[in-house]
């Protein structure tokens, strides 16, 4: 098995917006940052992943099985950490192992106390108690402890302080060294995707604009900068989200055109942040 997820053409159509064939491989062993604005179909394209709901088209491969036809088995394996916590709020941290730990064939009792003293988790707390960043490493302890190969995180540093972002960061690379675990990270918060990604699927209105490598990524594109004079015609068709007006130009330029440019234009290496915002400004579709 190389890849923890294959997912080939996935198509969902709902009345007001669809995913058209969404394709990506998360191979064995990485971290893959699923980037996108609101409503570019992240959260869909997990929930179709973990069959939340049906699909039109299209496969989904989890850790080498039939997403559908494996279900039960690939949700042993598996853990997903959405943006709230799913536990019963009046639970303390001691009984959270108590409701749980009969669901998991791989239930390590040892392992997640060895996470609730490492993360620091106080014991006799009810889960409603606990602030944001606790209630986070709750779910990943109870991840842990059930030997998980897949950890799916859907924006879990949203309300993070930057102190804890960096903890969960650390955790999460941890995580993965071993080489027999991966992981697909959601978030908003681009700069933490920079430190600890190692690939990127970036989505736009349903389809995938770019999936890859972080840093083909970031070495495929580059900001460009001038003066009227300097934005010619041949220029202007090839520049994502260009923003031009009486004092010049801006916008992002795939690296494969940089036979445009010229001596008086100024490129910059770009964020994935500012990526994401030039190609919403864009009117393309990418495939």
């Amino acid at each position: 098995m190389n890849n923890a997820i294959e997912v080939q053409k996935l198509c969902k159509s709902y009345k007001d917006f669809s995913l058209n064939n969404v394709s990506f491989t998360l191979p064995m062993g990485y971290i893959m940052g699923f980037v996108g604005q609101n409503g570019a179909g992240k959260t869909t394209t997990i929930r179709l992943i973990l069959n939340m709901v049906q699909r039109n088209s299209g496969s989904i491969n989890i850790l080498g099985m039939d997403n559908i036809k494996d279900e039960q088995k690939i949700k042993q394996d598996i853990a997903v950490v959405f943006d709230d916590i799913y536990f019963v709020d009046n639970w303390r941290v001691r009984e959270v192992e108590k409701a749980l730990k009969d669901f998991y064939i791989n239930w390590n009792s040892s392992l997640y106390s060895e996470y609730v003293t490492k993360f620091h988790l106080p014991v006799d707390k009810k889960v409603k108690d606990l602030s944001r960043g606790m209630k986070l490493k709750l779910m990943l302890a109870v991840a842990m402890s059930h030997d998980a190969k897949l950890l799916i995180l859907d924006e879990p540093t949203s309300g993070l302080d930057p102190v804890a972002r960096e903890e969960l960061l650390d955790i999460l690379s941890t995580y993965i060294s071993d080489g027999q675990r991966s992981i697909l990270f959601s978030t908003h918060i681009t700069s933490d995707l920079e430190k600890i990604a190692d690939y990127i699927t970036l989505i736009k209105r349903g389809n995938i604009f770019y999936s890859g490598t972080k840093d083909d990524l970031l070495e495929g594109f580059c900001i460009v900068k001038g003066g009227p004079e300097d934005l010619e015609a041949p220029l202007r068709e090839k520049i994502i989200g260009l923003t031009a007006n009486k004092t010049g130009f801006s916008g992002l330029l795939p690296a494969s055109e940089s036979k445009y440019l010229t001596k008086e234009i100024i490129t910059e290496t770009p964020s994935i942040d500012e990526i994401l915002v030039y190609i919403s400004k864009g009117e393309e579709t990418y495939e």
